[in-house]
């Protein structure tokens, strides 16, 4: 929607691969970047090789953010007047969010605390590191010692089970490798409500921070999430995205421990969208209809299966 409304100030043409879960499940997604002037594909689609190629297989027939960064790569390859544009995963989106956690440094400073405790969703990473990274490089200072936590889907949970090596951060293998916590580029996660955390892979950055023992990562099911999400917006007056609810059920879970204990923390998470785009995954989790689909040994043993082996 960002990129929409930007290509519309500067005058340029925008084309967006929606990943087709979120194409499907958030129409009023689809139409906000349709007002803006972006012509919308549903991913994998038609319009690229990578897509019709992708689409005889009924598994991919949901799409992930994986295939959609081939369709896009694809589409920007072949015509030089096209720029491929990212918003996760890579080292510079991750430095431009970073203005999150600098205004919470800022904000937190004016009534004088800093954070025991910050926790934030994860799905390719530029959300959790742009509220995490200012933490870390003043705690790396010895300024302050947070303990931070980076909150993944159960049913996609590339930190907490997949492999710390060299993978493609797109479907079909166009992007170079890059050495992530990964379950395999052809990995398509189950059409859970949070679309966004929807990738089988994780950010070369936090992927490298977590090998070394500066985070921890959890990986939670969207009905705890969900059920966190009411709590929050009962409470709070703000019905949250499905994203940011995974980081609202676990720091739920340190508050309540924190109770029973008599322990103080100052928690500080991100609450990175709203979720009027969403309300049919609140409509499911209220009739009874949402599932937790888990990741299974077999799902993943198939994805990794497709993984090159790089020396090292």
């Amino acid at each position: 929607t960002a990129l929409s409304y930007a290509c519309a100030l500067f005058g340029m043409e925008c084309e967006v691969w929606q990943v087709g879960a979120s194409y499907d499940a958030k129409p009023a997604r689809k139409l906000m970047m349709q007002t803006f002037g972006a012509k919308v594909h549903r991913s994998p689609s038609d319009a690229t090789e990578a897509g019709r190629t992708l689409r005889k297989d009924p598994k991919n027939h949901s799409g992930s953010l994986g295939i959609a960064i081939s369709e896009a790569v694809e589409a920007a390859v072949h015509d030089e007047t096209t720029a491929y544009a990212l918003g996760s995963v890579l080292n510079h989106v991750l430095l431009h969010q970073t203005v999150i956690g600098e205004e919470a440094l800022r904000q937190l400073a004016k009534v004088e605390e800093t954070p025991d405790l910050i926790v934030g969703c994860v799905g390719g990473g530029s959300n959790f590191a742009g509220l995490a990274f200012p933490f870390l490089r003043e705690k790396l200072q010895g300024k302050m010692a947070p303990e931070i936590i980076a909150v993944e889907p159960a049913n996609c949970p590339s930190m907490t089970k997949g492999e710390y090596r060299y993978d493609f951060g797109d479907a079909m293998g166009m992007t170079p490798l890059m050495k992530m916590h990964t379950l395999g580029h052809g990995f398509v996660p189950s059409a859970i409500h949070a679309g966004g955390l929807r990738y089988h892979g994780m950010s070369p950055l936090i992927s490298h921070i977590y090998e070394l023992g500066l985070m921890k990562a959890e990986a939670v099911p969207q009905t705890e999430c969900f059920r966190a999400a009411l709590q929050f917006a009962r409470t709070e007056g703000i019905v949250p995205a499905p994203e940011p609810t995974h980081a609202i059920a676990v720091a739920i879970r340190e508050a309540l421990e924190c109770k029973q204990t008599g322990k103080e923390k100052v928690i500080l998470t991100a609450l990175c969208g709203h979720g009027h785009f969403d309300l049919a995954a609140y409509e499911a989790y209220l009739s009874g209809t949402m599932t937790d689909d888990l990741l299974s040994t077999e799902q993943m043993n198939a994805a990794m299966a497709s993984v090159p082996e790089v020396k090292q």
